[in-house]
């Protein structure tokens, strides 16, 4: 009788649990190691008095293939953000929404004074062309058009400097954490079409419960989850493969038919030698802000854009978005600073309350009070235009070995969840082989 082939996953983020729910469901012995004491990765709440801090500015694409595959949306009991965005500066805001989706908005886009007419009938052309695009398709190395940058995609299709400036940077700058949008514009236009299909949303729990549902699944399956073991190598030895790790300064072996290495790329670079996983980074400065009773602002649940190059990206009004991340009559915000930044943490408050204050004349900040700062210097792998052609392959590390990351595919909970799946099916197929 042939024994159960053993696989250990080391890393338990959103990539390392899908690996584990499916390798597990294939009938294959799972143990999964995580170098934390709760799974999650990149993806995890704070919780403190009260309020939840997720880290950094994250939010899920419902609109993603591998999302509405492995997750229980209902679950999660999501809470979506209103579509479009606040623009903001100094004395001046103004509304961009989907008038589609909310009519109630449709005159303030239509004369949105700091987006042309032009551009806003680009923007309906281009929801109509991009919604529902196949994420295959569009990082599909055989494509005919050259990658590009997200500026010169836009700029091909006749958009204005003032949308790029006013609405595009910042958005984007958000997603992607390049306000300069020179990242690939397949980033674009695989998340512009998400958008005009489906809403971005948080989990009332936080966006924790994300990997929190996905370690179930994966126990449910028959998955094993082991958290507080460092792993410090991975070794392939007589067609298997030795995992070391460590806790608490004592070393456990464990040998296995396979081994996926599901880590944050510096990590996976550094256990496999595969030298194509990006180790280049986006990195940010979230904070969270207090103001005492409920404040309300008249985006509602939608971003605040900065259209000017000082102060935050933006600023997110995650208590009216979600009235579970904040006590009753408190109001919780965050503002997200691009790159590493060399000012303190109590510098970007003033900052943060002198945008605030900048936007909204009539109201005073005097109030706001910082109560969580994340700083981030790994958010995420560059994505220059080019890049998709030269990530590595789930199977490119020597010996019974593979990768699943968001490295193999693109930087995303649609990416590291897909190759999640996809490194599952290369082992499933080459165990049964």
């Amino acid at each position: 009788m042939e024994s159960t082939p053993q696989v250990v996953i080391v890393g338990g983020g959103l990539a390392g649990l899908v690996t584990a729910r499916h390798l597990a469901g294939g009938g294959v012995d799972v143990t999964l190691l995580e170098a934390r004491e709760t799974v999650g990765g990149r993806v995890r709440t704070t919780e403190r008095d009260g309020y939840r801090f997720d880290r950094g500015f994250q939010v899920l694409f419902t609109a993603y293939p591998a999302v509405r595959r492995e997750l229980d949306l209902e679950a999660l009991d999501l809470r979506p953000f209103s579509p479009g965005a606040t623009i903001a500066k100094p004395n001046h805001r103004s509304t961009l929404s989907d008038p589609l989706r909310e009519p109630r908005t449709a005159l303030d886009t239509l004369f949105n004074p700091d987006i042309t007419l032009g551009d806003k009938h680009r923007v309906l052309s281009l929801w109509r062309d991009l919604r529902g695009r196949d994420p295959a398709a569009v990082f599909a190395g055989d494509r005919d058009d050259a990658d590009t940058t997200i500026a010169q995609f836009l700029r091909e299709r006749g958009f204005s400097e003032q949308f790029l400036e006013n609405f595009i940077g910042p958005f984007y700058g958000g997603i992607t954490l390049d306000r300069t949008l020179g990242t690939s514009s397949r980033v674009f236009e695989y998340t512009f079409g998400a958008l005009a299909s489906g809403s971005i949303a948080v989990p009332a729990a936080g966006m924790e419960a994300i990997p929190t549902q996905l370690a179930d699944h994966a126990r449910t399956e028959g998955a094993t989850l082991e958290t507080g073991l460092e792993v410090e190598s991975v070794e392939s030895e007589d067609g298997g493969a030795v995992v070391t790790g460590v806790t608490d300064g004592d070393a456990t072996e464990y040998e296995a038919d396979a081994v996926v290495v599901a880590t944050d790329p510096p990590t996976a670079a550094a256990l496999t030698d595969v030298t194509g996983i990006p180790t280049d980074s986006q990195a940010c400065v979230t904070q969270y802000y207090r103001l005492p009773g409920l404040t309300e602002f008249e985006n509602d649940r939608r971003l605040l854009l900065n259209a000017t190059a000082e102060g935050p990206n933006h600023v997110v009004p995650h208590s009216a978005v979600a009235p579970e991340y904040a006590p009753d009559d408190e109001t919780l915000l965050s503002a997200t600073y691009l790159g590493e930044r060399e000012e303190s943490d109590e510098e970007l408050e003033d900052l943060t309350r002198e945008t605030l204050a900048s936007w909204y004349p009539e109201r005073v900040f005097d109030g706001l009070e910082r109560l969580h700062t994340d700083r981030i210097d790994f958010a995420q792998f560059s994505q220059p235009p080019g890049i998709y052609e030269q990530l590595p392959d789930v199977r490119d590390p020597d010996g019974p070995v593979y990768l699943a990351g968001d490295y193999t595919r693109w930087s995303s909970i649609q990416g590291a969840m897909e190759s999640g799946r996809q490194a599952a099916q290369a082992v499933l197929e080459d165990l049964s082989g």
